[in-house]
């Protein structure tokens, strides 16, 4: 029983450091949770990229490919604006926020745009189509991540402030040497 609770002791102090450390991290460079966020709509939209071929192949829609690209180009796009936007040491840089917003807001205008190319399609969802549902479901949560992604972009500057106020030092023993204890050892 006492090792068990060692082990959690241990676990527990290790968790700690971590998310202290992380805390340093993120008080070091807050402009992370916006490139985070961006890195996460990133994925969502990659990873669900062959629902989203498959669905502009079926439908055929007018521009279907174009805002399928465009989508894609400018989600990357923005993430390196973002990372050119927050220099190291240096100020923010706001003309790159204001292209990474601009590109921000393109993506959703293309992801609304291939939404409704999906719905006044004549396409039936059948068993073999369910991709097509895939791809509004995908392209749905992926604008609803974008937007989140503008949200903390212009948020960056107050999260830096809140977490400037997390105390993040170690509180460290300190020891007392006294003046007998120096004298004996000459």
């Amino acid at each position: 029983m006492k090792k068990d609770n060692k082990f959690l002791n241990k676990l527990f102090a290790s968790l700690k450091e971590f998310v202290r450390k992380f805390l340093v991290t993120l008080k070091k460079n807050p402009s992370l949770i916006p490139l985070a966020m961006l890195m996460v709509s990133f994925l969502v939209f990659s990873l669900n990229l062959t629902a989203i071929s498959n669905t502009t192949a079926r439908i055929q829609g007018e521009g279907m490919g174009l805002c399928e690209f465009t989508a894609m180009l400018l989600s990357l796009l923005s993430m390196i604006c973002l990372l050119k936007a927050y220099p190291k040491r240096q100020k923010p840089k706001y003309a790159m926020i204001a292209i990474t917003l601009v590109f921000i807001a393109l993506i959703v205008v293309s992801d609304i745009t291939y939404i409704s190319r999906i719905t006044t399609s004549a396409v039936k969802l059948t068993s073999s189509t369910m991709f097509i549902y895939t791809a509004q479901t995908v392209l749905s949560a992926h604008i609803v991540l974008v937007i989140i992604t503008a949200v903390t972009v212009v948020l960056e500057p107050l999260f830096a402030k809140l977490l400037k106020k997390i105390n993040t030092n170690i509180e460290i023993e300190t020891t007392e040497v006294s003046d007998i204890e120096l004298a004996q050892e000459e």
